[in-house]
């Protein structure tokens, strides 16, 4: 039977056209999951795809790449930004499908799962499946790459119950601010963290015109324990660094990317 949807409130991934305002320029990351699309040798698919942040310059380059994803509203959202491109083909290489239980027809040399995207899996079973699928669909020699949030110290001792405010962009069609705020609560003992997200459309004054309450959770994971996770889903070799330049994880303040083969 599919697996029900890891997300059952509204999430700001319902919120697409908005959540696109607010990332699709958003490039830390973009260059590193490029070039390994580039020099993959093969197939790529980008799990939980979005708006196509990653996918569309991938495909602008050349890359032959399809894209996943569990939110018909991203997906729609990509599309349109395709469309507007001059992209032949996309509708082929988009599927709509949940990270954990997934089968397409064809075999991958790298997957990728860009900006933290495999912390939606919120338990070790939602975790180990979607590693698994990502593994079946990898071809011999073929890569997994994603990278994940775990919280230091600022976090974890941080306040809880506050608005933060965490990114904002402008609005592609108006130019007015576009605002996202996130109200985090900490299971240290779940290891996961639940976010109350409100975006704020505001008007030529600074004022709030409109305001999108969300909810989303994420499930945290450190580096023993997801060297246990890609053993128990069957990656033979890994390797956990600390950033995209691909150093040593040495402090809590770095990220946690992940490489993970199947020989």
């Amino acid at each position: 039977m599919p697996m029900e949807s890891p997300e059952p409130e509204h999430t700001p991934f319902h919120d697409a056209e908005l959540y696109d305002a607010l990332f699709s320029d958003l490039g830390f990351d973009r260059d590193f999951y490029l070039d390994l699309a580039r020099e993959a040798g093969g197939p790529v698919l980008e799990v939980a795809c979005g708006t196509g942040r990653i996918l569309l310059p991938c495909l602008q380059a050349g890359v032959d790449i399809d894209g996943l994803d569990l939110f018909p509203e991203m997906l729609d959202v990509l599309r349109r930004k395709g469309a507007a491109l001059g992209l032949s083909g996309l509708e082929a290489r988009l599927h709509r499908a949940d990270m954990r239980d997934f089968t397409l027809p064809r075999h991958y040399a790298l997957i990728i799962i860009p900006f933290n995207a495999f912390v939606h899996n919120l338990t070790t079973d939602d975790q180990l499946h979607a590693l698994r699928a990502c593994r079946k669909h990898l071809a011999t020699g073929g890569v997994l790459v994603f990278n994940v949030f775990f919280p230091g110290r600022e976090v974890i001792c941080g306040p809880q119950g506050t608005p933060v405010l965490e990114h904002e962009a402008p609005h592609p069609a108006t130019g007015l601010p576009v605002r996202i705020y996130d109200t985090r609560t900490v299971d240290l003992v779940a290891q996961v963290q639940t976010s109350q997200v409100e975006i704020q459309e505001l008007d030529v004054e600074g004022r709030v015109a409109a305001s999108h309450p969300s909810t989303t959770s994420m499930r945290w994971t450190y580096k023993p324990e997801m060297e246990l996770l890609l053993q128990a889903a069957g990656f033979p070799r890994w390797q956990i660094c600390g950033d995209f330049d691909r150093r040593p994880l040495t402090s809590d303040t770095d990220q946690m990317i992940v490489f993970a083969w199947k020989d």
